[in-house]
């Protein structure tokens, strides 16, 4: 694969990545690097790991994960956006969090990585090498799900109020599209 192949290859994977990070944004109670780094890091690496480890499993289990992948992905991203959209209904004030905690960025980052790990499936089948394109993957996806954060930020000043229930929704329907783009266009 050429750079630039690969570069496009990292560009289409992080978007997903991207729009998480955009809801991410819009929750922000105020702009922080750390935020951005830490929200940008953990969809890069992860962006980095999963096709790495779709590569070397890709002889055990392709036609296993290809076949449900969607659905993990659709399931993580709705029950994330529907505790967002109920969160932001409660009545008390500062429910408005972009939050970082383990386990809400590990389920963030496994929904948003799940094609990445199908696309190391893929290399193997194709025998590719894998590791200058995982590198150069999760370092796009960092790039973009940091400037992700920063966009979010910027538009949620205006829609503060409505940032979660925005967020929320957002999640779901990216689910949806996963879901959709692996059951009926297959």
């Amino acid at each position: 694969m050429s750079l630039l192949e690969i570069l496009l290859l990292g560009v289409s994977l992080s978007m997903d990545a991207f729009a998480v990070s955009i809801c991410q944004g819009l929750c922000l109670p105020k702009f922080s690097l750390k935020h951005m780094l830490v929200i940008g890091l953990w969809y890069g690496a992860f962006q980095t790991l999963m096709p790495i480890i779709g590569f070397f499993l890709s002889s055990r289990c392709a036609g296993m994960i290809e076949s449900f992948d969607h659905w993990i992905a659709f399931a993580l991203l709705a029950i994330i956006g529907f505790n967002m959209i109920r969160e932001s209904l409660k009545k008390e004030e500062n429910t408005l969090t972009a939050s970082l905690a383990f386990f809400t960025m590990l389920k963030l980052a496994i929904a948003t990585s799940i094609d990445a790990l199908a696309v190391g499936i893929s290399l193997a089948m194709l025998q590719k090498e894998i590791f200058l394109p995982a590198v150069m993957i999760g370092f796009t996806t960092f790039t973009i799900s940091a400037v992700g954060v920063v966009f979010g930020k910027a538009i949620g000043v205006k829609l503060r109020s409505k940032a979660a229930i925005v967020g929320g929704v957002i999640l779901i329907g990216l689910g949806l599209k996963i879901l959709l783009e692996h059951t009926l266009l297959k």
